[in-house]
């Protein structure tokens, strides 16, 4: 068998639980295959390779120096991705990084360099831009079926009790976590905003420790101008008792788009309810995460770009930061606007 219809290799790096997702996208992929992993906690590694399979490493060194693995999940906290990200690259083996992709600027723009200069690619997980609902309310916007943009409100609302960050050292952390409502539950739904609508220009914020003893935020909310010219309210929070988790409503000249979850509910046009079409079921976890590994495969076989790229990771993380720099400084905070506008 050629090595082009070999499965892609992987390994993992840190077995909690967001590598769980991670190994059962690999095993249900037919593409991909999990050659190897890697935690500080061997207990961890042994519980995640007695349900799917692979190799325990000892140490990072010793994964990265398999000759199996050529693309590595780095599922360690987030402080420590940056750092990972180069050791990965530079021992030659592709990246899927999940989110947030880091908790600096600079450092993910050091991750997109040192990935360039050692010709490996880059990938973030964003699950919810592989929704086919999703791909289908972008087409709708980028095809001006709702006209010139005007208002987009996005909501988060979430719960995460104390004892969720009293579970792990590094949670509600400025150093390990970058963040805390924002950066780690919000950040799906500021990557789909700004996927749908395109690129923030602008915004001022206010974000808060409203109810959890944390260094983080529990709750925040935005202003947002787009590039585009239109305004964008967001609301994010992981005290809401109900949990009715997220919504997104984009509203245009000509109509307006309500997504709840990774789901269409209504799409107005012209003062008429569109009949939808049939879509693939579709749920984020666990299909989101094996969508991406498939597609991470098929780029290193194709020899092209992964559909979400470390770029893509820089323009959500640029907005987060941005929200917390505007709460910091009272003040309306410019951003880049290096994606093409809608």
């Amino acid at each position: 068998m050629t090595k082009e219809k070999l499965p892609v290799r992987f390994g993992i790096i840190g077995c909690g639980i967001i590598a769980d997702i991670h190994a059962q996208g690999i095993l249900n992929t037919e593409e991909a295959e999990l050659a190897a992993v890697f935690d500080t906690k061997r207990e961890s590694a042994v519980k995640l390779t007695e349900t799917y399979g692979g190799v325990i490493c000892d140490t990072l060194e010793e994964l990265l120096a398999r000759e199996d693995v050529e693309v590595v999940c780095i599922c360690t906290p987030s402080g420590m991705h940056a750092e990972q990200t180069a050791m990965v690259a530079r021992a030659g083996k592709h990246v899927l990084v999940e989110k947030p992709m880091a908790i600096r600027l600079d450092d993910v723009e050091r991750m997109i360099e040192v990935c360039a200069e050692n010709g490996v690619l880059l990938a973030t997980v964003f699950p919810r831009r592989m929704s086919p609902q999703a791909g289908y309310a972008r087409q709708v916007i980028q095809e001006g079926r709702l006209g010139k943009l005007s208002l987009c409100s996005a909501y988060v609302m979430l719960y995460r009790d104390q004892a969720y960050y009293d579970s792990a050292g590094w949670r509600g952390t400025w150093a390990m976590d970058g963040g805390g409502a924002m950066m780690n539950q919000g950040i799906h739904t500021v990557d789909m905003l700004q996927w749908l609508v395109g690129p923030v220009s602008s915004l001022s914020a206010k974000a808060k420790a409203v109810l959890r003893s944390i260094e983080v935020e529990d709750t925040v909310i935005a202003a947002l101008e787009f590039a585009s010219g239109a305004l964008g309210v967001l609301e994010i929070t992981t005290t809401a008792c109900d949990g009715k988790g997220q919504r997104l409503v984009i509203h245009g000249e000509k109509g307006v788009i309500v997504i709840e979850e990774d789901t269409i509910v209504s799409l107005e046009i012209d003062g008429q309810q569109i009949q939808l079409p049939e879509f693939e079921p579709f749920k984020v976890i666990p299909d989101g995460h094996r969508l991406q590994i498939r597609d991470m495969a098929l780029a290193v076989r194709e020899g092209r770009e992964p559909v979400v790229t470390g770029k893509d990771g820089r323009h959500s993380l640029e907005i987060i930061l941005g929200t917390y720099e505007a709460s910091r400084q009272h003040k309306e905070i410019k951003l880049q606007t290096e994606t093409p506008v809608l």
